[in-house]
């Protein structure tokens, strides 16, 4: 019997620190950030500081072996680097007390077992009055949770360039302005609040772009997006749109079982199987709804969960609810004008006035030059097109939408649709 080749020491090693490293990355990465920046009140050295941290650490844990708290280790790593870039900005930029107090901080006695999670006060710190507004949330998502340019410039239909620039100067500001890392004083939170829980659900709809839940990175993020929503519940129970958010996001991971068929095929909400469904996730978003209702404010994130919850009732109940679907979306559109709250508002209008009313709604949009690559757009323009019976036009539709869609079970969705079209 042939015996199996053995895997070279080495190159065992290196997977298990490369494994190690990502899962950290994955799992920690935004308390590592904050708890680095806010000693350092830098975000970009924080960043830097950490980088190169794992970068030592892959070599050190293939040649010595993965430590039993890599947490801890990369932080000391990371703080050792720190402390070198601030001694050079010494002679440069800043006076010796101040380095002086810096170096204190960050040579202060690291935690034993738990790393402090400060990913509030790094948030609410990004969002600062002083950034502009516009970068505040694609900044929170790169500063708490580790995503990279061209992820955020896609969510906010910009080019990974642009959104580069801005992201630099903000960290900059941050630095220049002296913007201080904590929890701001309950006055000031309202005014800082929207662009947490901005990038909070932006943050969730990365990670739900992977439906099967195969990619350990997108299922960590939607995890780490619910986690920090409740957190902010937690600091401010009483505010309706945090509790909108945070049931916005139980309600689309209650379902996230059902959206994919056994062998990975794409099941869309119409035809999902609502027994498959979390139920308990389902009634937590009720409450949390309910409780968002009573405070007599109405937000974006209350009527996004209004929506969830009416498709939900609409699939397990079997009765027609598309014109109050449609007259949550109206209220929607008017309150935030979005291209993708209007592509929505187009489907829902094609249930309650035909196909043709729903195309007509999309090609008002036409001209928003950010949809030429977006694809649900021309998923549902195709989806409207051959409903209509344009066949040629809706072939078309899907063509591009096939191109640009990155998921294969969706992919293949969208090719079988292009398929029952009739010649």
């Amino acid at each position: 019997m042939t015996p199996e080749p053995s895997i070279p020491t080495s190159v065992a090693d290196s997977s298990q620190a490369r494994a190690t490293a990502e899962a950290v990355a994955r799992r920690s990465y935004g308390k590592l950030v904050a708890f680095l920046a806010v000693r350092t009140r830098d975000v970009a050295t924080a960043e830097d500081a950490l980088s190169e941290a794992f970068a030592s650490a892959l070599i050190d844990w293939t040649r010595n072996g993965c430590p039993t708290n890599p947490e801890a280790w990369l932080l000391t790593a990371a703080r050792r680097k720190a402390i070198d870039v601030s001694r050079s900005r010494q002679r440069h930029e800043l006076a010796a007390e101040q380095w002086k107090i810096m170096a204190e901080r960050l040579e202060a006695t690291l935690p034993e077992t738990e790393i402090p999670d400060q990913r509030l006060a790094l948030m609410f710190a990004c969002a600062h009055p002083a950034i502009d507004a516009a970068i505040r949330p694609p900044l929170i998502l790169q500063v708490v949770l580790g995503l990279d340019a061209k992820a955020i410039a896609s969510a906010f239909l910009m080019s990974p360039a642009a959104i580069g620039k801005r992201l630099v100067r903000a960290k900059k500001k941050i630095r220049q302005a002296g913007i201080p890392f904590r929890i701001p004083e309950r006055v000031e939170l309202p005014a800082r609040l929207e662009d947490v829980l901005d990038a909070i659900y932006t943050a969730f709809a990365d990670g739900w772009t992977d439906p099967g839940g195969t990619d350990p990175a997108r299922r960590d993020l939607t995890e780490e997006a619910i986690y920090l929503a409740q957190l902010v519940v937690e600091l401010m129970p009483e505010e309706p749109e945090a509790l909108g958010l945070l049931a916005l996001l139980l309600h689309a991971e209650a379902r996230r079982n059902s959206r994919r068929g056994k062998s990975g095929e794409y099941i869309p909400l119409a035809e999902q199987n609502p027994d498959l469904w979390d139920s308990l996730m389902i009634f937590r978003a009720e409450t949390l709804l309910r409780r968002a209702s009573e405070r007599g404010s109405l937000g974006r994130y209350q009527l996004e969960s209004a929506l969830q919850s009416a498709h939900v009732f609409r699939c397990r109940t079997g009765q027609n609810n598309w014109m109050e679907v449609l007259k949550l979306y109206d209220v929607l559109l008017a309150l935030t004008a979005s291209p993708v709250v209007a592509i929505n508002r187009a489907l829902a209008l094609a249930e309650v006035s035909g196909p043709s009313a729903g195309l007509d709604a999309l090609q008002y949009r036409s001209s928003d030059t950010r949809l030429a690559e977006y694809q649900p757009y021309w998923a549902a323009r195709a989806e409207l097109l051959a409903r209509a019976g344009a066949t040629g036009e809706a072939r078309q539709a899907y063509e591009i939408a096939i191109g640009l869609e990155r998921d294969p079970a969706v992919r293949l969705f969208l090719q079988n649709r292009q398929a029952l079209l009739t010649p």
